[in-house]
């Protein structure tokens, strides 16, 4: 028999939570650490007061560990493939050919906001803001430094542009979570997440409009195109049918298969691509999937941008998921995150308080944790009875969650969603963070939504019975 366990008091947990968010930002920005050792450290300290003062046993940490592990088994298999992809990509002259073709289409006056609408577009039609950045996110910094714009405002722009059409498709995992957690049908949801996530999209596009003009096209960033086009087409064979092999992962996610074979499809057609079109004996095809790939040439900026991807590259990036979901299973079982979200939801009064509450919440959960998932979860179950107590339709909590929890991961340098980010642009999550305007305003926009009241549904009361 289960031995019984209580509740860790209000002030505890507030401290407990102050102490492993001081271990993170302490490594983070003060020595320039990177996030797994404070996460450990965390765990264990949480992990030892849950079984001192709360009365855990050990096997009950442990199998909130092993659950939580279990249930992103798919994300840290997508994260090699990502990674295979990539080099694939690159080995195979397809993100080369994108890149090329790339320079000689888009104005650079116009080309950061480009960039958000096609990782947009490609982000809804694959149902991944991961895939969206770890192909096209690649291919527009190659393009963005022929024009001239520094890689992390690219990157902004690129990671914008891919949670929105993330957020929007119904092929998307989060986007099917937040309904589930809440009650919402999934197209009242994305109907409803429409108006705040398109606010901050126009938003989000006008800022990369005004920051754009100033890259409008010196003679400088000419020359630097001319010059980055020649040395990819004397070291790749170029030519548009490699454009089919990214056009066949889109029309599979499109189609609404599975991430992982539509992923899988495009790393065995990038290899192909590395055999046929470039000649690249299947010995080093293989080192390529597995170390990345290695571009060498006159141009470092270049070099820099053509080489990467491989499963170890990734390593980094899932071992930091790794220790953010122990973290986070750990705190979801001694319901510290409870205590503290119920003590806030405690103060609050009406729709405005409650929707305020939510996206703070899930911005508190998402910071503490490191994981969107849990930044969904938590909270949904947390405030679905309020939602309803205030007479609230579902989706007005499903899209709360989305608004603040999906669109912030990648701007939490220790969540997984980052560490995709690091590991597929090669910019580190505190570079490119000031750039990424869309996360920073869906949550502002959520919250000025419950505020006014406006798009703010309610319940449909059940029809009087006849006399």
């Amino acid at each position: 028999m289960a031995k019984k366990t209580s509740e860790p008091p209000f002030i505890e947990s507030l401290l407990l939570m102050a102490l492993s968010l001081a271990l993170l930002m302490y490594n983070i920005f003060i020595l320039g650490g990177d996030a797994h050792i404070p996460l450990i450290a965390a765990t264990t300290v949480i992990s030892v007061y849950a079984i001192i003062r709360l009365g855990f046993r050990w096997d009950d940490l442990m199998d909130s560990i092993r659950n939580g592990i279990q249930e992103i088994a798919t994300t840290i298999l997508i994260f090699g493939i990502i990674g295979m992809m990539i080099a694939a990509w690159i080995m195979g002259g397809i993100v080369p050919t994108l890149i090329y073709y790339g320079l000689k289409i888009l104005n650079p006056q116009f080309f950061l906001v480009m960039t958000m609408i096609v990782s947009a577009i490609v982000s809804m039609a694959t149902g991944s803001s991961w895939t969206a950045v770890g192909t096209m996110g690649v291919v527009f910094l190659g393009i963005g430094a022929g024009f001239g714009v520094p890689m992390p405002v690219t990157a902004g722009a690129a990671i914008s542009g891919a949670y929105f059409g993330d957020k929007i498709s119904p092929l998307s995992d989060t986007t099917n979570l937040a309904p589930a957690v809440s009650g919402a049908t999934l197209f009242d949801h994305i109907r409803h997440m429409l108006v705040s996530s398109g606010i901050s999209f126009v938003i989000s596009g006008i800022i990369f409009l005004f920051m754009g003009m100033k890259y409008g096209g010196g003679s400088g960033d000419l020359r630097i195109v001319a010059e980055i086009g020649e040395t990819i087409a004397s070291s790749f064979y170029i030519s548009p049918v490699l454009l089919i092999v990214p056009c066949v992962v889109i029309a599979m996610g499109a189609l609404k298969m599975p991430a992982v074979p539509s992923l899988f499809l495009g790393v065995v057609l990038g290899a192909v691509c590395c055999s046929l079109f470039q000649k690249y004996d299947l010995g080093a095809i293989s080192t390529a999937l597995n170390y990345g790939f290695t571009f060498e040439c006159e141009n470092e900026m270049l070099s820099s941008l053509l080489s990467g991807g491989g499963i170890q590259k990734m390593m980094w990036s899932m071992s930091l998921t790794l220790c953010a979901i122990c973290f986070g299973s750990v705190l979801d079982t001694t319901q510290i995150l409870h205590v503290l979200a119920s003590k806030v939801l405690s103060i609050t009064k009406g729709v405005r308080g409650l929707i305020t509450c939510t996206v703070l919440t899930c911005l508190a959960t998402n910071i503490i944790t490191g994981d969107q998932y849990l930044g969904i979860i938590l909270p949904g179950k947390m405030y679905r009875k309020n939602y309803e107590e205030q007479g609230l339709a579902p989706q007005n909590l499903s899209r709360a969650l989305e608004d603040s929890a999906t669109v912030t991961s990648p701007i939490v340098p220790w969540s997984s969603c980052a560490a995709v980010m690091v590991a597929a642009l090669g910019i580190p999550a505190v570079e490119y963070m000031p750039y990424c305007f869309f996360s920073f305003i869906s949550p502002l926009v959520s919250i000025f939504l419950g505020i006014t009241g406006i798009s703010i549904t309610r319940l449909e009361k059940p029809d009087e019975p006849e006399k």
